[in-house]
């Protein structure tokens, strides 16, 4: 599998595209993410071997090496599609949430790990990492570590997505963007609103 990642790299170079225009066109917040694929830190399932060939405008056959420029499709996953919701809300469970906006599909190696949602992105409290429009895939979980990006629900209000940061004794819910002041909430104030994390952001997708 080397070969592919030399070859990601190499078909990047040859469209004169940086690590962090590849990033953009694949839907990751940053570059690092492709500096990792390409020294092949990080596996590719089959499905992201597709997108990336796409995106860089050949085979999937040519990026992993193999001989001819085209690879038998049926045998690349299409991996497992999961609902995109415009909103999540408070006090429903999502699977009665009707605003289901898009399917997504996820690789079938993620999917065994837990269950997953999609939710587009409303407004700008996120940039300059996650825009508005974006959609970023959730991990189903009630908590989550310090400086993860996390969905939650606060005081009864649509689901928000945060960066979220632990103290000793409360969490703070943090907007990427600077014009916007962070929420703070100490234990009495995460029972009683309440707080609740729903869910930790696996992964972003853009699209153009």
């Amino acid at each position: 599998m080397l070969q592919l990642y030399k070859n990601i790299k190499s078909r990047r170079i040859e469209l004169n595209m940086t690590q962090s225009d590849l990033a953009s066109k694949m839907g990751y917040a940053d570059k690092s993410m492709i500096a990792k694929i390409e020294k092949g830190v990080i596996d590719l399932p089959q499905s992201k071997i597709i997108a990336f060939a796409k995106v860089l405008n050949t085979a999937p056959g040519i990026l992993m090496g193999l001989d001819g420029t085209s690879v038998d499709q049926s045998s690349l996953s299409e991996g497992i599609k999961i609902k995109i919701y415009g909103r999540v809300a408070a006090g429903i469970p999502l699977e009665a949430i009707e605003d289901v906006i898009d399917e997504e599909e996820i690789p079938e190696e993620l999917a065994r790990t837990g269950e997953f949602f999609g939710l587009r992105i409303s407004g700008d409290s996120m940039e300059p990492d996650i825009h508005n429009g974006d959609t970023v895939i959730v991990k189903r979980q009630d908590d989550a570590e310090s400086d993860e990006i996390v969905i939650a629900l606060v005081n009864g209000n649509d689901g928000v997505c945060k960066r979220l940061k632990k103290y000793a004794d409360s969490i703070a819910l943090i907007s990427l963007n600077p014009n916007y002041e962070p929420m703070y909430f100490n234990r009495e104030e995460i029972e009683e609103k309440p707080v609740k994390i729903i869910g930790k952001v696996v992964e972003l997708r853009r699209k153009f």
